[in-house]
């Protein structure tokens, strides 16, 4: 048995004498199971209740009767988004943004002007996820077992010894390494066990998942390394738990708690409520379909006239209030667009920079790559919304269009006893608008979107490597050991 191996045989002992490490990691892999189980069961729980509410949200639209289709325009419908096959791995943003949203004629959901960036790993501690589970606790978990892997040697005068008798640097390394690689993988097994069977059970694609695992492998395998690198550095058990847990704090806590803000002083993004004064206001400008004498809509109406070479609204072949309608909607969907643009940018602008920060905790990075791959990011987020705005506005179009051709100007305009019921459609056309059908990014682009992330923990865990390599070289030679 070569040195490293019985090296890290005799740190798995000390490590299971250790009655309170023992306790920890059963309590790890206990709160891991829990946090696989109840994330299913909350997923399951929202798939069920998303799939019941769309089925009667379309049930309720296609059941209404006889009515005229500005109507219709104003009764709106439901839409729900279905969940990721791995968002219960990483709900991501997932639970600050929902996944669903009320369509109605002559505006966007506000949704859409919703800041998901504050999501930040802070807020999510009140979320028990197998996510969460590997990115703060197995690392905190990890530092408790393994700071004076080599800085006990160091304090005891045993690595001399150790020297002394045959045993390499290398080997002394790798062989802590190998010892706490073998409890990391202990404590990441039942997560990724679980994100195993999520993904089985709800055919989740490979590449993503993949990703997820080589990800959390890495992270892992960076702490297990930089605990190794302080440990051995430092000449005291205690001066590398304190810098340890100072490390953790400020990787895994502070930074991806500030990065939001930063990112919100350097880019400022309105809130909902100033984003409506501020379309509201815009509105204005752009005119007033009902006003005959406004620049705009009275430069439509003579366009329509001239198109269909007559004189009077009264003499089209159309409804009017129909091709008004549908002018109307395309004028403020236009405007809409325009300020849903505008957040996309300043909030794409914002995630720049946290990704910049990034590139200084890996544990935005893996964040970023662990929401990604789930598909439960912003990016995901953003897909949903763009793809419910194009069904809304081309509901909301059909409805337009069936009063220009489906009711007359005459009756349209009408105010006599049966004026309404004239102004009425059958209500099988309801029943003939398409129901939103939402098309979630295929496994290659999930993952695709990982990899940036990915490659900052890879870059970080080469660092470390290469640090520890070095500080390897000057193992026995500490001034404490030295003594």
């Amino acid at each position: 048995m070569n040195p490293a191996t019985l090296i890290a045989r005799d740190e798995l002992r000390l490590m299971r004498r250790n009655r309170v490490a023992v306790i920890a990691c059963l309590l790890l892999v206990l709160l891991t199971l829990v946090a696989v189980a109840s994330s299913w069961a909350h997923q399951r729980g929202i798939e069920d209740l998303r799939a019941r509410h769309q089925q009667e949200a379309e049930h309720a639209f296609d059941a209404q009767p006889d009515r005229h289709p500005h109507r219709m325009v104003h009764y709106g419908t439901f839409i729900f988004r279905p969940l990721s096959a791995l968002a219960a791995f990483d709900p991501g943003v997932d639970a600050f943004t929902g996944n669903s949203m009320f369509l109605e004629g002559h505006r966007q959901n506000t949704a859409n002007f919703g800041d998901v960036n504050q999501s930040s790993l802070l807020i999510r501690f009140g979320q028990l996820t197998p996510a969460f589970v590997l990115q703060a606790v197995a690392p905190l978990l990890l530092i408790f077992l393994g700071y004076g892997a080599i800085a006990r040697e160091t304090e005891r005068g045993t690595l001399r010894v150790l020297l002394m008798q045959g045993a390499t640097r290398g080997a002394i390394v790798r062989g802590k390494l190998r010892a706490l690689g073998t409890v990391a993988l202990l404590v990441a097994l039942p997560a990724i066990l679980g994100l195993m069977m999520l993904a089985g059970a709800s055919g989740a694609a490979i590449l993503p998942a993949a990703a997820i695992v080589l990800g959390y492998a890495a992270w892992l395998l960076l702490w297990i390394t930089v605990i190794v690198l302080v440990s051995a550095m430092v000449g005291r058990s205690r001066d590398a738990l304190l810098a340890l847990v100072a490390i953790w704090a400020v990787s895994v806590v502070l930074l991806p708690r500030v990065a939001p803000d930063i990112a919100s002083a350097a880019v400022p993004l309105k809130n909902r409520l100033q984003t409506e004064v501020a379309i509201a206001r815009d509105l204005r400008r752009l005119g007033d379909a009902h006003n005959p004498n406004d620049p705009h809509f009275a430069a439509f109406k003579q366009s329509v006239l001239q198109r269909y070479v007559v004189k009077r609204v009264e003499d089209l072949p159309v409804n009017y209030k129909g091709l008004l309608a549908v002018e109307g909607e395309k004028v403020t969907s236009a405007l809409f667009d325009r300020y849903s643009g505008e957040s996309y940018a300043a909030q794409g602008s914002q995630n720049a920079i946290v990704g910049a920060v990034g590139m200084f905790s890996p544990a935005i990075a893996l964040r970023s790559l662990s929401m990604a791959a789930a598909g439960t990011d912003f990016a995901a987020h953003r897909g949903f919304l763009e793809q419910a705005e194009a069904y809304r506005y081309d509901l909301i179009q059909r409805l337009n269009r069936l009063q220009a051709d489906g009711v007359t100007y005459a009756d349209d305009t009408a105010s006599d006893a049966g004026a309404d019921r004239r102004k009425r459609i059958a209500a099988g056309n309801w029943e003939k608008m398409p129901d939103f059908t939402y098309r979630a990014p295929d496994g290659a682009t999930l993952a695709a979107h990982a990899l940036p992330g990915l490659a900052v923990v890879t870059g970080w865990l080469i660092l470390a490597g290469v640090l520890l390599a070095f500080a390897a070289r000057r193992l026995g030679r500490h001034p404490g050991e030295r003594r």
